[in-house]
């Protein structure tokens, strides 16, 4: 079973009082964090919080019951123990107060007053974009959200998504197998695995990206988590990017999050007749752009966020060198251009049977074997296993369950 083991630096030491108060105020029962926000303003600190009578806190807003809970310090002794828990995972622990708190989300209505963070805490400073979508993805739905988050990637922006089944997975794979940067945000602890089958997954961005929760260590991932997750999730991004979802899935929640807190909705167009298409094209009815390739989305991002992507990629470039050959950019390493690759390596006159099976397939469709068998003309069905299996090592078709086979788009 894969570690969550980090090869990320130790977490730096900090006033172990200081985050013992902010956890404390975060563990309140009942203290939700749009009074603990009020609260911060009225008062300042979570010190000075805990330090205030109970006419005090009520002046600050609270009612009389939460603002004795507040007073009598109930919460240290679960703060003390999540602090520890903290040190022993190697988490850090990141607060409202901190300069590493992400700028972004400490803008929206309601920011977490804590983030316990595993991984590269530095990624919470670079250009987001959330990419959310329905854990059912068709074929179609695979396949845009690997050429998008991966292109996106590429161009230097760090993929945003809540690492749930479906497009979130998708998401976060196409991300790290093109070196780039991606963000997990969990409706869970940090410390826990939701979905189980993502096990390796976690361990990957750990290593390589960062997971973050303002849920306590060893919280269970309770359906309610989930809706407060993904204003995490658009709060930390320039922009939210949906693939595909319902009319009413978890990802149009996030979209209209995004709008309220002024971030920029993109979406992905669908066949009108899939149901998983419902909520893209009604984001884009509602004026979300509609978007085609990687481009679409930087072009419409804020200019200081462009600028930052340029310097980005500016510094791979020196830091890797000019001789590759590559800019380090979308356009080079792009999907588009490595098929192209692959597809020229079936120009000798022995690679006929692979072209015709290939022409057979579509990215947005399953094709059966005994459809193809049946369609490939002047050819026996060994002659088109071997060239599906051929297609596979090129990369330009991938098998599905049931012997079904897509084009990589």
């Amino acid at each position: 079973m894969p570690s969550l083991a980090t090869t990320h630096p130790p977490v730096p030491h900090r006033d172990a009082e200081e985050e013992l108060c902010w956890l404390a105020l975060r563990l309140v029962p009942g203290l939700g964090t749009r009074r603990i926000g009020l609260l911060l303003e009225r008062l300042q600190s979570p010190k000075a919080i805990f330090r205030a009578s109970p006419a005090e806190l009520e002046a600050a807003g609270l009612s009389g019951g939460l603002a004795r809970s507040v007073a009598s310090g109930c919460s240290f002794e679960d703060a003390a123990t999540q602090q520890q828990k903290v040190r022993e995972a190697g988490v850090q622990v990141i607060t409202l107060g901190d300069d590493a708190y992400p700028e972004m989300l400490r803008q929206i209505f309601d920011p977490p007053p804590v983030l316990f963070a595993r991984g590269n805490a530095d990624l919470l400073k670079s250009v987001c974009l959330g990419v959310v979508g329905t854990r059912y993805p068709t074929p179609y739905g695979v396949a845009a959200t690997e050429r998008l988050a991966g292109d996106l990637a590429r161009a230097g922006l760090t993929i945003t998504s809540g690492m749930a089944r479906g497009i979130d997975t998708i998401a976060h794979k196409a991300a790290l197998a093109v070196e780039g940067k991606t963000i997990a945000v969990l409706g869970c602890g940090v410390d826990v695995v939701y979905p189980s089958e993502n096990r390796k997954l976690a361990a990957d961005i750990v290593a390589k990206g960062l997971m973050i929760s303002e849920f306590p260590m060893e919280s269970v991932a309770f359906p309610q988590n989930f809706p407060i997750r993904n204003r995490v999730v658009s709060g930390l991004s320039y922009g939210v990017l949906v693939v595909e979802g319902a009319q009413y899935s978890g990802s149009g929640i996030t979209a209209r999050l995004a709008m309220d807190q002024g971030r920029e909705v993109f979406s992905v167009p669908g066949n009108i007749t899939s149901k998983m298409s419902w909520g893209p094209n009604l984001l884009i009815k509602q004026g979300a752009k509609l978007i085609q390739d990687w481009n679409d989305v930087v072009v419409d991002l804020p200019q200081a966020a462009q600028r930052r992507l340029i310097d980005d990629g500016r510094e791979r470039i020196m830091a890797e060198g000019l001789g590759r050959g590559d800019s380090g950019g979308a356009e080079s390493g792009s999907v588009e251009s490595s098929g192209n690759k692959a597809a020229s390596d079936l120009a000798g006159p022995h690679n006929q049977v692979a072209r015709r099976v290939l022409n057979q397939l579509k990215p947005d469709q399953t094709s059966h074997l005994d459809t193809l068998v049946e369609t490939v003309e002047e050819a026996s069905p060994s002659e088109i296993i071997a060239a599906l299996f051929e297609l596979e090592i090129l990369g330009l078709v991938k098998q599905l369950p049931g012997r079904n086979f897509v084009r990589v788009w």
